[in-house]
């Protein structure tokens, strides 16, 4: 029986009721019919179906397309700082126990899939790097740093600073100005913005200030282990390499030549800075656009036995999907034709609109521009410390296979 309160409600369509208990937990403003009246931004809202049954409960942004982002369905949920600062602790408790001794450099929270929505936050050791695309969590986001602050503290880790990368364009969407500087929680905060950690045994230097998103793309971290294993012995091209971390990994599986490539000089600063301090003073480091630089490559007839793709999202939204995938197939197929018969290819895609199914389908057009075949080795998506919650397709955004060119 639900709990009686004085929360607004709204109600909804069937096709939203649907998405709903499939487990999705965004509701969007076309999908209301009624009630939608004086509601104040960033408050709680109860969402009912056209029977006036109870659906669930969430957080109000006024301005955004995705009206209310749900934070539970359970009708006697009282959601005060306690609940969570408990979600929060669960977030915790789930990453100390799938990252075992990996928990120390890995994503505590992952927004919607630890129910705690458009709140990302990273650790670094003893440095948080946090961002915030809520509105309503954005009132609520020192209820979760207080949390963290001392659930990390229960386990040994005094917190040195929260650095919010608060930067994102869903913020414009959201009625939140974009800002990054360091969160203030009554300690004096660190002087500078790049930290070292260790992940997998290679030490990198992160940038939690300038680096991409929050500095460091750990949802990689055990896939490039699978590099590691494979690189014994081949030479490697490592596309879009940003701070280097795909290629540190083959060199360190003693790959006979590493080169990586990014059209970014500041990453690749990073990047040497970080092969320098693991004492991987072979790399070739190119700043080149990858598509020109393999086009160069395919005329210089290069030899590579190990080809990485890691680009950067090719598509933000369904509108641009179809050009997106005809760029990852061009990408695709050029790697696919510098390789020779029994080369393997490495490639990814971090964006959710790309599915895995789209993505499989593309690389099949790819091969068959590049007149070769592919055996599927193997296939991976992000670490555990990034879930895929069944119901929310946004969580299961990061694809990966390697691939043999037969």
């Amino acid at each position: 029986m639900r709990t009686e309160r004085s929360f607004p409600a709204v109600q909804v369509t069937k096709k939203q009721e649907a998405r709903l208990r499939a487990g999705h937990p965004w509701v969007y403003d076309t999908e209301i019919t009624s009630g939608a009246g004086e509601i104040a931004n960033g408050s709680l809202v109860d969402v009912m179906n056209q029977k006036n049954h109870y659906l669930g409960t969430g957080l109000w942004s006024e301005q955004s397309r995705i009206r209310i982002r749900l934070l539970s369905a359970n009708a006697n949920e009282v959601f005060d700082d306690a609940f969570f600062a408990r979600r929060t602790e669960y977030a915790l408790a789930y990453r100390e126990k799938v990252m075992g001794e990996d928990f120390t450099s890995c994503r505590l929270i992952h927004g919607e899939a630890d129910g705690l929505p458009g709140v990302t936050v990273d650790r670094y050791g003893d440095i948080l790097a946090a961002e915030v695309l809520s509105y309503g969590m954005e009132q609520r986001k020192t209820v979760i740093y207080d949390a963290l602050i001392s659930g990390l503290g229960k386990r040994g880790v005094t917190v040195r600073g929260i650095y919010e990368r608060n930067e994102g364009a869903l913020r414009q969407k959201e009625g939140l100005p974009l800002e990054k500087g360091w969160y203030v929680h009554g300690a004096a905060v660190p002087e500078q913005t790049v930290f070292p950690i260790t992940e997998n045994g290679i030490r990198y230097m992160v940038d939690v200030e300038n680096g991409q998103k929050t500095g460091f793309f750990l949802d990689q971290k055990y896939n490039r282990l699978t590099v590691r294993k494979m690189a014994a012995g081949m030479r490697v091209l490592d596309c879009c390499t940003h701070t280097g971390a795909f290629a540190l990994n083959a060199a360190a599986g003693g790959a006979a030549a590493v080169t990586a490539v990014d059209i970014s000089r500041r990453a690749l600063d990073l990047a040497a800075e970080n092969a320098a301090l693991n004492g991987f003073n072979d790399i070739q480091f190119v700043e080149a656009d990858v598509f020109a630089y393999l086009e160069e490559q395919l005329q210089k007839h290069a030899a590579y036995d190990l080809i990485i793709l890691d680009p950067p999202a090719f598509t933000k939204s369904r509108r641009t999907f179809a050009r997106a995938s005809s760029g990852y197939q061009r990408l695709n197929a050029l790697a696919m034709r510098i390789l020779p018969r029994g080369g393997y290819l490495v490639t990814c895609s971090c964006s959710h609109f790309m599915h895995t199914e789209d993505f499989l389908e593309m690389l099949q057009r790819a091969a068959g521009d590049a007149g070769v075949g592919l055996r599927l080795v193997e296939e991976r998506h992000a670490s555990p410390d990034h879930p895929v919650m069944l119901g929310i397709d946004e969580t299961d955004y990061l694809k990966f296979f390697l691939l043999q060119i037969v």
